[in-house]
């Protein structure tokens, strides 16, 4: 299979043709059933399933990522040191832990013993040393426009080492796909920063009712922020849904389909991440 960028553009990106086994559904599916048949089909394509609900499981997971990615135990005083400082950085947003992703991923760490190690949070010199990792329905407990709480659940969210670096939204067959996208832009509001804001590390996002399917990056969601901001002053946003991009192959025919996207886009998604 043939998956090459050819070309990339603000409204699509185009790969190389490449023949998928999946056939193009049609009938009505519902949210739970999308869901369920995507979650299947990544553990096919290598993907390891894990039942994360909170914020506790998934810090526990990402310390035993990292500990296998850098051949390291920390002890808990170093690691909850590390966590605190280098990871969930109280003064760090969604700009500054993009850089982190983009930039600055291998963190020099002094442990408790006075040795400096350097901490790799992805290993971008031999990507199948990265770990990739699926899970579904994450519970957060954010805040709504009123401040009271709210509680929210994630549909599905990719790991890479442990942190989230892909959020899938879905809605059944047949719901118009901005919905997805607007579900999205409330949890940037309402949750993705809560605890230790581990989601603001979300690179890229997707969105799907099953028939069709765009993504978009987190320079999108960064601008719904600024959009939020906005609003609150008194000024019109932009309509930041417009910047969402099909995946297309080399022939201009789109991959519209969940089930097509997924067996192209998600086979190589560290090089798309990185």
């Amino acid at each position: 299979m043939d998956y090459r960028n050819i070309i990339e553009s603000a409204e699509q990106t185009v790969v190389a043709e490449a023949k998928t086994p999946y056939v193009v559904i049609k009938e009505y599916q519902s949210e739970a059933e999308l869901e369920k048949s995507l979650i299947k089909q990544l553990m096919e394509q290598g993907y390891q399933y894990i039942d994360i609900k909170n914020e506790a499981g998934l810090i526990k997971n990402l310390r035993q990522q990292l500990e296998v990615l850098n051949n390291y135990t920390f002890t808990d005083d170093d690691w909850q040191r590390f966590f605190v400082t280098d990871i969930a950085n109280a003064n760090a947003g969604i700009r500054e832990k993009t850089r982190t992703i983009q930039e600055d991923y291998i963190k020099a760490f002094k442990d408790s013993s006075g040795r400096t190690q350097n901490i790799y949070l992805l290993d971008k010199k031999n990507i199948h040393n990265n770990s990739l990792q699926v899970l579904n329905q994450y519970e957060v407990t954010g805040e709504g426009y009123a401040g009271e709480k709210r509680d929210n659940r994630y549909d599905v969210t990719i790991l890479v080492n442990g942190l989230p670096l892909v959020h899938i939204e879905l809605k059944r067959r047949g719901v118009q796909l901005k919905e997805a996208f607007n579900q999205i832009r409330r949890y940037d509001r309402e949750s993705f920063w809560a605890g230790a804001g581990l989601f603001e590390y979300v690179q890229l996002f997707v969105i799907s009712n099953g028939t069709l399917t765009k993504y978009y990056s987190n320079t999108t969601r960064d601008s719904h922020v600024k959009e939020n901001r906005n609003i609150n002053r008194g000024k019109n946003p932009s309509n930041s849904y417009e910047f969402t991009s099909y995946w297309a192959y080399e022939s201009n025919r789109r991959i519209e389909d969940l089930r097509e996207f997924t067996s192209t886009f998600f086979r190589s998604i560290p090089c798309y991440i990185f």
